[in-house]
């Protein structure tokens, strides 16, 4: 068995959410700290492109976006359960909800000039230049734009009171019932972007049952890991075969076959192109086989939700 391998920041929100998940599953993994900002040479080496954070690697296998991370923790230790069961729609569609709406929400916030200038006070100056042009770039030529810092204003106590309310009239303690599920980790690592400096915070803090909740989710903490090199991470990825596939009874509805040259990107922001065999198709899952000069053969998993495919 191969280990868990996360590549991924500190600062990062959606790899908070993985760090959670995995700490929820109580599973081991190895930790891969890659820059926050391209270029990133060694996930490069590994997804063929596709730059957004965290990715999980297990052997030759790259799984990106934590939607599609999360069915693989799932696969990897079923209980306790991400997607409860009977509830498994209701999850899936508030952690998507959650992972769109309300953190464009959280980043119009985050990045007006107050707050930035407190997260990055001690920063040096060329960073804060390659980091702003950084997130230009990676809000461009996709489906989605920033939200303006007044309309992120102006909405954001809408959204707080509906889940202030949603959080009053449970009888449980998380989203979904009496343990967190991925919709709780999804809204967590949106607020828990915003608690980062104290002109965002308030804006979570504010909420008594919010903060009680949000609390109690990040609780759940990492689980076990230790440090890994990103070079080491593409030495095992090349000394490793990626695993077998499940049996492909999918009809695309776009038309696309197994084996068809391919290239496959994110469809909101982050859009970069991964090219590749597809070698996979299912209702939840794109998998692509390429291969890289430094990791060789690998097998590149994506969601097929949020994410588009062309021909090469």
């Amino acid at each position: 068995m191969h280990e868990l391998i996360l590549h991924h920041y500190p600062t990062s929100p959606f790899a908070e959410k993985a760090r959670l998940m995995l700490g929820f599953k109580q599973l081991s993994w190895r930790s891969v700290t890659i820059p926050p900002v391209m270029p990133k040479p060694d996930l490069t080496a590994l997804t063929g492109g596709y730059r957004r954070t965290p990715v999980l690697q297990i052997g030759a296998d790259i799984y990106c976006d934590t939607a599609l991370i999360a069915r693989r923790l799932e696969a990897e230790k079923a209980m306790p359960a991400l997607f409860p069961e009977g509830r498994e729609f209701a999850a899936a569609t508030l952690a998507q909800w959650a992972d769109s709406v309300l953190f464009l929400h959280a980043v119009a916030l985050m990045f007006q000039p107050e707050s930035l200038a407190v997260r990055f006070a001690k920063a040096p100056p060329e960073f804060v230049q390659a980091f702003s042009k950084d997130r230009a770039a990676l809000f461009s030529g996709g489906s989605v734009s920033r939200i303006p810092t007044e309309l992120a204003k102006h909405q954001w106590p809408t959204l707080m009171a509906r889940l202030e309310r949603q959080l009053a009239r449970e009888d449980d303690e998380f989203l979904l019932g009496a343990v967190p599920c991925i919709a709780d980790f999804a809204v967590a690592h949106c607020l828990w972007f915003l608690r980062a400096t104290e002109v965002t915070s308030p804006l979570v803090d504010g909420y008594p049952r919010i903060k009680a909740w949000l609390d109690k989710v990040l609780a759940v903490g990492h689980g076990s890991f230790t440090e890994l090199d990103g070079a080491q991470a593409v030495e095992i990825a090349r000394a490793a075969e990626p695993a077998a596939l499940p049996e492909a009874g999918f009809e695309d509805p776009n038309g696309f076959r197994l084996g068809q040259p391919v290239a496959i990107a994110a469809a909101d922001y982050g859009v970069e192109p991964v090219e590749g065999e597809l070698v996979h198709a299912d209702a939840e899952t794109l998998v692509l086989r390429r291969e890289d000069p430094r990791a060789g053969l690998v097998h590149v998993h994506f969601p097929r939700f949020g994410f588009r495919i062309e021909s090469r």
